[in-house]
C-alpha cells in the first residue's frame, strides 16, 4: 500500500496515477516528444498522453526497444499516434539530426518532455567529451529545446495554445556539488561522486527551466517552462548503484512509487490546465514544490546557460 497519499493543493498526491491526473483531458489537438520514452516513466508518459489523444513523438536510444514500446501502446490503444525516432542525448550530433528530421517532417510541437535520463553511472566522458550524466541529462536536453523552440513558438501562435517545457528532474538536484555546479570541473575525475554527478545534472535541469521561463516571458512567448521531481521509481534508472537498487528490492512498495504513479507530474505539468501560465516552477506529486537555495540562484542559472550555450557550440555538429 502507498503510505503517502495526503492531496495537495492541486488535488493530487504522491499515489495519484498518471491517468488519474489526465482524466478527461483532451488532448488530440496536441502534438508532444518525450525522451527517453523507451522505459520506465517515459514509456508511461508517452501511453498516458497517447490515451489522451496526443500525437506522441518519442525520442529513443534503442529503436528496436522503442518500436516495441509504439506496438505495445498501439495494441492497447488502436487509436494511439505514436511515432518513434532515434535519440541519443549523449550525442550533439544525434540531438542535431534528430531535431533536423522533426522539424523537416512538418509536425506542429506542443509539449517538448525531456525525460530522459541516466543515473549514478560509472565515470564516463562522452563523445563530445563532457562527463556523461552531465551530457545526457542536461547538455543534450539545453540543444534540443534550443533547435526545437521556433516550431513551438510557430505552433503557439498558430494554434493559439500554450506551448510546455518540462524538465524531469529530481529531489537529488539538492545534493548537487558544494558549488553547485563545478563549470571548471565538469570532466574532473578527481573528486568525483557519480551521485553528485547525478545531483549537478538534476540541478542543471531546474536552472535551465527556470533560466528559459525567464527568457520566455521576456520574448512574451506564449510556452512555459517547468521542472519536477517524478518520486522514487522503481525502474532501471538505478541498474549502476547496487546499494540503491538493494534497498529498492528490500521496501520496495513502502518507499517507492510503481511507474504509473511515477509517471503523474510529468503527465499532469505536460497537459493539465491547472499548470496553464505557470512557468519557471518546480513540481513534485503534481503540486509546487520547494527547490534547494542553488535552484533559486538567478545568476547561477544565467552562468549555465552561458556555460551550455558555450559548450554545445565548440561541439562538432557531425558525428
Amino acid at each position: 500500500m502507498w503510505l503517502f497519499n495526503r492531496k495537495g493543493p492541486s488535488g493530487f498526491s504522491a499515489s495519484s496515477t498518471a491517468e488519474e491526473v489526465t482524466q478527461g483531458i483532451d488532448g488530440s489537438a496536441l502534438t508532444a516528444i518525450v525522451t527517453g520514452a523507451s522505459s520506465g516513466i517515459g514509456t508511461e508518459t508517452a501511453r498516458v498522453l497517447s490515451l489522451r489523444g496526443v500525437h506522441v513523438v518519442m525520442g529513443v536510444k534503442n529503436m528496436s526497444a522503442g518500436r516495441e514500446v509504439k506496438e505495445t501502446i498501439a495494441k492497447r490503444n488502436p487509436d494511439a499516434k505514436i511515432d518513434a525516432m532515434e535519440l541519443d542525448l549523449s550525442s550533439t550530433a544525434s540531438v542535431r539530426k534528430f531535431a533536423a528530421d522533426f522539424i523537416s517532417s512538418g509536425l506542429p510541437l506542443n509539449i517538448l518532455v525531456n525525460n530522459a535520463g541516466i543515473m549514478a553511472t560509472p565515470f564516463m566522458i562522452s563523445k563530445d567529451g563532457i562527463e556523461l550524466q552531465f551530457a545526457t541529462n542536461h547538455v543534450g536536453h539545453f540543444l534540443l529545446t534550443n533547435l526545437l523552440l521556433e516550431t513551438m513558438k510557430k505552433t503557439a501562435l498558430g494554434s493559439k495554445t500554450e506551448g510546455r517545457i518540462v524538465n524531469v528532474s529530481s529531489r537529488r538536484h539538492k545534493f548537487s556539488y558544494r558549488e553547485g555546479i563545478r563549470f571548471d570541473k565538469i570532466n574532473d575525475r578527481s573528486g568525483d561522486n557519480s551521485l553528485s554527478d547525478y545531483g549537478q545534472s538534476k540541478l542543471a535541469n531546474v536552472l535551465h527551466a527556470n533560466e528559459r521561463a525567464t527568457r520566455l516571458k521576456e520574448d512574451e512567448v506564449a510556452i512555459t517552462a517547468n521542472s519536477l521531481h517524478p518520486g522514487a521509481i522503481a525502474t532501471n534508472l538505478f541498474r549502476h548503484n547496487s546499494l540503491i537498487r538493494g534497498l529498492v528490492g528490500v521496501l520496495g512498495k513502502y518507499i517507492v512509487k510503481n511507474v504509473e504513479q511515477g509517471a503523474a507530474a510529468t503527465c499532469y505539468v505536460s497537459l493539465h490546465p491547472q499548470v496553464k501560465g505557470k512557468s519557471g516552477l518546480y513540481f513534485a506529486d503534481c503540486n509546487v514544490a520547494e527547490t534547494s537555495s542553488q535552484a533559486n540562484d538567478n545568476e547561477l542559472a544565467t552562468k549555465l546557460w552561458d556555460f551550455t550555450f558555450s559548450l554545445v557550440n565548440s561541439c562538432p555538429h557531425t558525428s
